[in-house]
């Protein structure tokens, strides 16, 4: 993959373009020969990927993978018995129970979510706390959106909706656990930020295609921010559509009136089928669900 120049104001010092360019440049380097490796990341996500991933994986071969890490499988058993997967009220108190319900798609987003987790425990990584923290707590709350809004207004797996809502930000992620190694852009936020939004989808692609998520997961992560993606072939909402209204929702989650001016003409919400009082009912309607969710997940 390559990766331009990033677009900085003329205002900023040449020197504050150049650290940025040089940092770009080094994520292009890393990216291209296939080297992503993200600090903290636990091998057993690694390998709970991988047995997913594979069609001839069994239910029992991922609940032994599952339980050779005891803090991911008492997040797995904590999310199945979560109020938005157990509606009986009757816990579920064995893990192969527990992922049978979760499904792969879940088990899948708890794990990265358990990543994400010790990632976010990095001692080597404390120079970037407040925006992994902040960063956790977005990709949580697109995720539960995510989630009620494709059970809610299409035919596509909650599930897998949630897991692209969890991956959507993987991009920055990756570029903020690269920044610790590059204290002089703090000097300069607005360019780390302008870096960060710049290239986080298309860096994000990148890792998802390394990884080897699925076609749709990977083009929703890539298209998060076209949010006036239109054509004669989309007529059917898609995966892509639900991250661009999940999004949406995230940011204004607080403000039904900026969150209806902002999905006034996006084509997504137009293919959703969603109009002002569909929106606010899934917005109040399922504010426990979401909650619950983010919870569960690990907020």
């Amino acid at each position: 993959m390559t990766l331009a120049r990033p677009k900085l104001s003329n205002s900023q010092p040449q020197s504050a373009n150049e650290v940025a360019f040089g940092f770009v440049r080094s994520l292009a380097d890393e990216l291209s020969a296939g080297r992503v490796d993200l600090p903290s990341f636990p091998e057993v996500v690694i390998r709970v990927r991988r047995i997913l991933s594979d069609p001839n994986s069994t239910l029992e071969k991922v609940v032994r993978v599952v339980g050779s890490e005891p803090a991911l499988a008492a997040r797995l058993m904590r999310i199945s018995n979560s109020a938005s997967l157990n509606i009986t009220g009757k816990a579920i108190t064995d893990l192969r129970t527990a992922i049978n319900r979760m499904g792969y798609n879940m088990v899948r987003s708890a794990s990265m979510t358990f990543a994400m987790a010790q990632i976010r425990g990095n001692a080597k990584l404390l120079s970037v706390k407040p925006y992994l923290d902040e960063l956790w707590e977005r990709s949580t709350l697109v995720a539960a959106f995510s989630f009620v809004v494709a059970r809610a207004c299409s035919k596509i797996n909650p599930d897998e909706a949630m897991l692209t809502g969890m991956m959507h930000a993987i991009g920055k992620l990756y570029i903020l656990t690269r920044v610790a190694d590059h204290p002089e852009l703090f000097g300069d936020t607005n360019a780390l930020h302008q870096i960060i939004e710049d290239w986080h989808a298309e860096i994000g692609k990148a890792i998802l295609e390394n990884w080897e998520f699925s076609y749709e997961v990977v083009k929703a992560v890539a298209n998060q921010n076209d949010i006036g993606r239109d054509g004669e072939d989309l007529q059917i909402p898609d995966l892509s559509d639900i991250i661009v209204v999940a999004n949406l929702m995230a940011s204004f989650a607080t403000d039904p009136v900026a969150l209806q001016v902002a999905m006034d003409g996006v084509p997504a919400v137009f293919r959703l089928r969603l109009n002002e009082k569909k929106t606010a009912g899934i917005m109040s309607e399922f504010a426990a669900e979401v909650s619950a969710l983010r919870s569960a997940l690990g907020r």
